[in-house]
């Protein structure tokens, strides 16, 4: 049987950061273990190419979810990374940390050293920042950040412009001493191809002898000795094996599957284990709850300007873009769709912005979705202008339907449950039918893609009933916090009531921050790979 001092569980955005950390030192033997294959695809590493690989079974997992009752029983398509780097091999690579106020509520849900004061060393130390290392930015480190205002398309500066005219600030940087306002996104990519932490952690880390990585390794379950985590039992090439860990066991698998895995293997609520004939190792019945994701909702346009749909539409402009990418690294292929947005106060009352705004210089018919649509625009100008709820107060859940590790588990999202989401979801339609009423974007629309509903309270809520989604950003599901009837990890990650398991990755978000995760779980697996070291003496 093989044994090493760490198993990480999932090669995602988190587990190749704590990989790469942890192996480090060079006398402890760490074995990743990863359900999917390589990310060398061509279609991941060229930015745009998410388009396809959103609905490619060989690279994502592919979940769907609930009818949920709120979105007229409709059911969502999530995709999920199942390849080294997970979903951030596969994401829109916006570059976005959140906001303070989003960290320090951490701290006020019950969880010290979690501040943004505290995580901020965290955030500067993965990156490489075009601008150089300052107060807010680091220099030099494994995930390189790409300014793309220069090159995003004149349609998101109008966007832009109108927004500042209506009151809005123009923001440089997001990630700088204030993300109040709206600007052009940054995006990880080095030198024109997609930057995960899998090219820009993992990689320089696999040629370590103490570092040992399986792939098309499908976890099975923890194994325990008593309550402490001793290994893992995992498939591979329909051959069932087993791993020990003489220091712990670190379970790295996103929102959806770390939960399950816990479950799995006996640790969550009791009944539900009991239904799916699971014998009980510790009653933790917030497992799998506190789902939190960003519903997104937009409106599209005719544009009488030329849009991105005047570029990739026509065969020859997929080959002019094509040759650019190759003979520059530039152009439309090396950029991500969702260029401009922001965010912002949908009443000027409120202390934080609670809107993320996208402003997206193309447009796809709603039947292409999730069928490859950024490389099948409409074929006359168009764009989307859209927007999630930053911090929605609804709450699902992630249940396993079987003892069965080969069954996607139950996704319960239960959105618009509370008042609050409601009232937000009808404040960011109100501000979207601002923005598209505001010189000069309302000069470059020609007509609205969707057929009028009204304007009314309830017909702009039905409308967004009708066809808002999520935005891909679960997390929330092995919450952390201080009791464990609501929270599954303490403040250092640990798994309530056992030993030698934590859970690293953006299921323990005790709450969702203000815009997309991937950049905070990297700051999350960071920060537990030094929480490890220090409980080493290191």
């Amino acid at each position: 049987m093989d044994v090493y001092d760490y198993i990480v569980v999932g090669a995602g955005t988190a587990g190749c950061v704590v990989t790469s950390r942890l192996s480090e030192n060079p006398r402890r033997r760490v074995l990743l273990l990863e359900a999917g294959g390589s990310d060398r695809r061509f279609w991941v590493r060229v930015p745009i190419g998410y388009g396809r690989t959103f609905n490619d079974p060989r690279v994502n997992w592919m979940y769907e979810t609930e009818p949920d009752s709120a979105l007229q029983n409709r059911r969502a398509f999530w995709p999920r990374g199942k390849l080294l780097g997970g979903s951030g091999s596969i994401n829109g690579m916006i570059y976005v940390r959140g906001l303070p106020y989003d960290f320090d509520n951490w701290v006020r849900l019950g969880n010290p050293g979690w501040s943004y004061r505290e995580v901020l060393p965290y955030f500067r130390k993965l990156e490489d920042y075009p601008g150089g290392a300052d107060d807010y930015h680091g220099a030099g480190g494994p995930i390189h950040i790409t300014d793309v205002a220069r090159a995003a398309h004149p349609l998101c500066h109008t966007f832009i412009e109108s927004c500042v005219r209506l009151g809005y600030h123009a923001v440089t940087d997001f990630n700088g001493p204030s993300a109040n306002g709206v600007g052009i996104y940054q995006i990880t990519t080095r030198h024109g191809l997609r930057e995960s932490t899998a090219t820009g952690y993992l990689r320089p880390a696999l040629g370590r002898k103490n570092l040992t990585m399986r792939l098309r390794s499908h976890a099975l379950r923890v194994l325990f000795d008593g309550r402490r985590a001793v290994g893992l039992a995992y498939r591979q090439q329909g051959v069932t094996h087993e791993a020990r860990a003489r220091r712990g066991v670190i379970v790295s698998l996103g929102a959806i599957a770390a939960p399950q895995l816990l479950q799995l293997s006996g640790v969550g609520d009791a009944a539900l284990l009991r239904r799916c004939g699971i014998d009980l190792r510790a009653h933790l019945p917030a497992v799998g709850e506190n789902l939190q994701d960003h519903l997104d909702f937009g409106y599209g346009y005719r544009s009488r300007v030329p849009t991105l749909n005047d570029e990739i539409y026509p065969v020859m402009g997929k080959v002019r873009a094509a040759l650019q990418y190759v003979l520059t690294r530039g152009g439309v292929l090396s950029m991500s769709i969702n260029q401009s947005g922001g965010f912002v106060k949908s009443d000027p009352r409120l202390t934080e912005p609670d809107l993320q705004l996208y402003c997206s210089p193309l447009s796809y018919p709603a039947a292409s979705w999730p069928m490859r649509r950024l490389m099948k625009p409409h074929s006359f100008s168009g764009f989307v202008l859209s927007f999630n709820l930053a911090r929605p107060e609804s709450r699902g859940r992630i249940e396993i339907r079987s003892s069965d590790p080969a069954a996607p588990p139950a996704i319960h999202t239960n959105y618009l449950t509370t008042a609050h989401d409601a009232a937000q979801a009808l404040a960011g339609a109100r501000l979207l039918k601002q923005i598209e009423a505001t010189a000069p974007l309302a000069e470059v629309i020609a007509a609205p893609l969707e057929k009028p509903t009204g304007t009314s309270d309830a017909e702009l809520l039905d409308d967004f009933r009708a066809r808002a989604g999520t935005c891909y950003h679960p997390c929330g599901t092995c919450r952390m916090g201080a009791d464990p009837t609501n929270a599954v990890v303490d403040s250092r990650l640990r798994v309530h009531g056992l030993h030698a398991l934590r859970v690293v990755d953006a299921s323990v978000f005790p709450a969702v921050t203000s815009g997309n995760i991937n950049t905070p779980t990297i700051m999350v697996a960071e920060k537990a790979a030094d929480l490890i070291k220090e409980e080493e003496g290191g």
